[in-house]
């Protein structure tokens, strides 16, 4: 058994449960509940539908990408495709990305690499809009993003292991490029399809209905998110602070699975700076995180057992 792939598995684990417990014990399991019986549940259906839109919009922007290389696959089973890659980012970080690849390769016949390529494409695209939406943040709420950013922050480690990661990089980088080894020549070939991928970008004849579509499904990210405070009685978000707390909620997805146990203490945590206690903001947080959590167990289990039923001849 590989232990790193264990470990993989088990680190998110036990830092997702120890984040769960820190959080329960901010606002208690009894408090939660009522939180949740409380809620305005036709709130939340608004942020699910706005959720489902960016899924749907998701798989449509994705044929931009395909098409260049002369892909044409189903919508279905591009739509079926991202919501089993967002389950499986619950459970395994990044492997999401992997499965929505694979599912192309097994029902489009589109070669792993060429599919990986165009969806690292896409996630070039989604960081330019990630970094736009902290852009205008920041000039909206200079202050309370400054503050959030700068916590913790240690220039020195910063940028000792930006430098460790370039050199090793460029050694790599180099080795690849020179060498002749069965392993140079296949991660050669491997990065030489991802290159192609990444690039169909640029071949795309429909840019701006790519960059629509981009712009879209940011916008129902941040959608989702408002629809959500209201379900919360008597909790009243400024602008700035449903920018922070999404950037918070954000980041916190990216950095464990699906955001389990530190979704609910980033959101928290923005929402204090605007004065928003922390029982009420944990009890937000958690109330988002399970509906969107709970829209991607069911639409992704659902996507994986329709892949073979609507693809029966493959």
């Amino acid at each position: 058994m590989d232990i790193k792939k264990v470990l993989k598995i088990i680190i998110p684990l036990i830092l997702g449960g120890f984040l769960v417990w820190y959080s329960l014990t901010i606002v208690s399991p009894e408090e939660l509940v009522q939180y949740f019986k409380s809620a305005n549940y036709w709130w939340i259906a608004l942020g699910l539908f706005f959720g489902i839109l960016s899924h749907l919009s998701r798989a449509y922007r994705w044929k931009f990408l395909l098409e260049p290389l002369g892909y044409k696959p189903k919508f279905i089973n591009s739509t079926l495709a991202v919501l089993v890659a967002y389950l499986m980012n619950i459970f395994l970080p990044r492997a999401g990305e992997v499965t929505r690849a694979a599912v192309m390769t097994n029902y489009e016949n589109i070669p792993f690499e060429k599919g990986f390529g165009t969806i690292v494409a896409e996630r070039l695209a989604d960081l330019i809009m990630m970094l736009l939406v902290v852009g205008i943040t920041l000039f909206i709420q200079f202050d309370f993003i400054w503050a959030l950013l700068t916590k913790d922050f240690n220039p020195v480690k910063t940028f000792g292991s930006l430098l460790i990661v370039i050199v090793f990089f460029t050694v790599f980088i180099l080795y690849i490029k020179k060498g002749k080894s069965k392993f140079a020549l296949k991660v050669k070939g491997f990065f030489l399809g991802l290159k192609e991928g990444v690039f169909s970008i640029l071949n795309m004849k429909n840019k701006w209905a790519f960059i629509f579509h981009t712009v879209f499904i940011w916008a129902m990210y941040i959608a989702m998110f408002w629809a959500t405070i209201p379900a919360v009685d008597g909790l009243e978000v400024p602008v700035g602070g449903i920018l922070i707390g999404f950037i918070a909620g954000g980041f916190s997805i990216a950095a464990t699975n699906g955001g389990v146990g530190l979704y609910p203490v980033a959101v928290a945590s923005a929402l204090a700076l605007f004065g928003i206690d922390k029982v009420t903001g944990n009890a937000f947080g958690w109330i988002m995180w399970t509906a969107q959590t709970a829209m991607i167990i069911v639409f992704g289990g659902l996507a994986f057992l329709l892949l073979p039923v609507v693809n029966k001849t493959k």
